[in-house]
């Protein structure tokens, strides 16, 4: 007599973090002045100074928004996150990155943070991060401004993903009595002429009626929105936090991307 085999019992449920003891991640925003980083199993932001060691001769490895020093970041990130990770088990990584970074930005932060020893890194703009970190509805298009230290950044997300970009080579960084707010508050403006100008589809002006989003250490400064405001004729919304805002969303896209079947493999590697 043959008996009929049970039914399956279910898989079980994928734990979030940090009660998935078995899963390590890492969401990482490298920033000319500011490198963030948010761990699995851990609560606050790591915010520290982008350079090569503390102290007199510390170098800067990333910046205007460039890695132009791969093994200097290697090691600063080392130090930071070296000791941070379990001995055994390699962690996803979602990594920020600029909006015009391109091809080459990203092989070389692979490069660099090849010494997390991760078993996937994915990568993400950072103003779709910024969008994911406030719940942004994607459905619609969406401008972000991100103002950084050494960098000023317009992306134009349409259904989450970067149809147009610009940036400036100015930051706060840059502002003194010979650069005031303004400067920032021009090139941004200028910037989103120029996306108006060149679109045909109408998705920039829908965005900028719908208001931008604006994110980075330059969103923390009322002269700079208060000009915003005004130069763009449209309303500004300044992301809770705002200079954290693209490790955050990082974060969200990593505790959801763990959970995967496919990337809790070792081995794997997607964009």
């Amino acid at each position: 007599m043959t008996t009929a085999p049970g039914p399956r019992a279910p898989a079980a449920r994928h734990r979030s973090w940090p009660r998935c003891r078995q899963c390590t991640g890492i969401a990482l925003d490298l920033g000319s002045a500011r490198t963030r980083a948010w761990t699995s199993g851990r609560r606050g932001i790591l915010d520290v100074p982008t350079v090569t060691f503390p102290g007199v001769g510390g170098t800067h490895p990333v910046q205007r928004g460039t890695i132009v020093d791969a093994p200097g970041t290697a090691r600063m990130l080392h130090r930071l996150l070296g000791r941070r990770l379990p001995r055994f088990g390699r962690p996803l990584l979602i990594l920020t990155t600029p909006a015009l970074g391109g091809v080459a930005y990203r092989a070389t932060a692979r490069t660099a943070v090849e010494v997390l020893r991760p078993h996937a890194v994915l990568t993400v703009p950072t103003a779709r991060a910024v969008a994911m970190a406030v719940d942004a509805d994607l459905t619609h298009p969406l401008l972000v401004v991100d103002i950084g230290a050494h960098l000023t950044e317009v992306t134009l997300l349409t259904d989450g993903a970067v149809t147009d970009a610009r940036h400036t080579a100015l930051g706060t960084t840059d502002l003194d009595s010979r650069t005031p707010p303004a400067r920032i508050a021009e090139a941004v403006v200028a910037m989103v002429t120029a996306m108006l100008d060149q679109d045909t589809t109408a998705q920039t002006l829908d965005a900028l009626q719908r208001g931008a989003l604006l994110a980075g250490g330059g969103a923390l400064r009322p002269d700079l929105t208060y000009r915003l405001t005004g130069q763009l004729h449209a309303p500004v919304q300044t992301v809770p936090a705002p200079h954290t805002a693209a490790v955050r969303g990082a974060a969200k896209l990593l505790q959801a991307a763990h959970t995967h079947p496919g990337l809790r493999t070792e081995g794997g590697r997607a964009d």
